[in-house]
């Protein structure tokens, strides 16, 4: 398929200082490296009081899960946002026809919009739509037909009875005869230049890029509170990181929200894996075939995410488990390509980290409040500023992003301050449960 080089450079960069990507990818990791130099010294103390009741090598795992990786990964994503530049359009006029997949369950008072958004789109070519009801209970296939129709979309719907969104999307996939097919949730809403910005992603992406992930944010906020701290999960934590993934040309989810894909490559790997996480193992599998996959910031879409903590649990544990799948089919050292390799091996510290999280930094802040601050430590604390700018970094240029697309942020001072403190204690937690569901085999479940 291809012969999966590595284009070291920016080649669509006009302007400004060149800078290849690998001398990019080393300065982020001095960076981090000296960062983790200085938080040595500093917690030197540290490891020797909490040793004195742990053992100093127990000591040392801790104050490594709790400071020393986190600071790490941290610095390493400030220094590479702040020396990324997206690569211009060779075209921001795509009429290339693409189809749109939907796989939906249930989704009756859902689809009618969201089709509506895609009727509304200022893309050039034709756009195709393909809706999959995976054996819905409600009025999901009559109202699909009844939209499309009043919509004039060139639209087909079909039944798969066959329950697994993989499923779905694998019955529709072979349906698909144009050249990029992207998929979209039954409850996300493009806005009116996502579909031109996509295509323009790909088109003008080097040939063995095989798929564009968009910019997924969220629709809901203001429905709860759990939704509000999601709000700048979305915006800033899930998108820095994809960024950061989108420099090095791997971002490791093209995300089953909205991403697009070229047909030939999406086929010839065989479509959508059987997974709870089968966006997660397909991008892999493009990894794996030495095909990479781009990230587009402009090319946004507002989803509605979870208002409970109940139905947040479940989401990002099904999120860990499609990571612990993924890691399971696709070993990251056997990744043939370098960056790959490294940004898929971030992955495997993951349940070590949120181990750590939750059963040694929560409950040593919860002692901490009594005046022991064994595990609390200086080091943790100086995790905080790196957080504070790799956010202050993504809203500077999110704030760049809406006004291109004529877009408000939304006030959330409140929300921003929890996220920042205290979502992770919530994250942790849920991802060890999603981690143990794969140990053990437990029951997929789509929805």
């Amino acid at each position: 398929m291809t012969d999966g080089k590595i284009i070291e450079s920016d080649r669509l960069e006009r302007k400004g200082i060149y800078i290849k990507v690998w001398i990019k990818f080393l300065i982020a990791h001095f960076g981090a490296l000296l960062w983790v130099g200085v938080s040595i010294v500093l917690s030197l103390r540290w490891v020797g009081e909490l040793g004195t009741i742990v053992s100093v090598p127990f000591a040392i795992i801790i104050i490594t899960g709790i400071a020393y990786i986190p600071g790490y990964i941290n610095a390493f994503t400030v220094m590479s946002l702040l020396s990324d530049k997206q690569p211009k359009f060779v075209t921001v006029s795509p009429e290339e026809d693409i189809t749109i997949i939907i796989a939906c369950r249930n989704e009756e008072n859902a689809i009618g919009e969201t089709l509506g958004y895609i009727a509304k789109q200022d893309y050039e070519g034709e756009i195709k739509v393909i809706v999959v009801d995976n054996a819905s209970t409600d009025g999901t296939y009559e109202e699909s037909k009844r939209a499309g129709e009043n919509l004039k979309l060139n639209i087909t719907v079909i039944n798969e009875n066959i329950p697994g969104k993989y499923n779905a999307l694998n019955r529709a996939l072979k349906y698909v005869d144009t050249e990029f097919v992207a998929t979209l949730d039954a409850d996300t809403l493009l806005h009116k230049s996502s579909v031109r910005y996509i295509v323009s992603r790909m088109i003008s992406a080097p040939s063995d890029v095989c798929a564009v992930a968009g910019s997924v944010l969220v629709r809901n906020s203001r429905t709860s509170f759990i939704a509000k701290l999601q709000e700048w999960d979305y915006f800033l934590g899930i998108a820095s990181i994809k960024r950061m993934q989108g420099l090095y040309q791997g971002t490791l989810v093209a995300q089953g929200a909205f991403s697009l894909y070229k047909t030939e490559v999406l086929k010839y790997v065989g479509g959508w894996p059987d997974a709870i996480g089968e966006d997660i193992v397909l991008t892999w599998k493009f990894f794996e075939n030495k095909w990479r996959v781009f990230y587009e910031p402009l090319a946004v879409a507002f989803t509605d995410v979870p208002i409970s903590l109940k139905h947040l649990a479940r989401q990002r544990s099904r999120w860990a488990r499609g990571m612990i799948e993924a890691l399971k089919a696709v070993k990251p050292w056997k990744q043939p390509l370098g960056y790959i390799k490294y940004l898929t091996s971030i992955n495997l510290i993951m349940p070590y980290l949120d181990i750590i999280y939750t059963f040694v930094l929560i409950p040593g802040l919860i002692i901490a409040l009594y005046g022991k601050y064994h595990i609390v430590g200086p080091v943790t604390i100086f995790v905080l500023p790196l957080s504070m700018i790799q956010n202050f970094v993504l809203y500077r240029y999110q704030q760049y992003v809406f006004k291109n697309l004529g877009l408000s942020i939304r006030k959330n001072r409140f929300g921003f301050i929890v996220y920042v403190l205290f979502y992770q204690m919530l994250m942790s937690p849920i991802s060890i449960l999603g981690y143990m569901q794969e140990v053990f085999f437990l029951k997929r479940v789509w929805k």
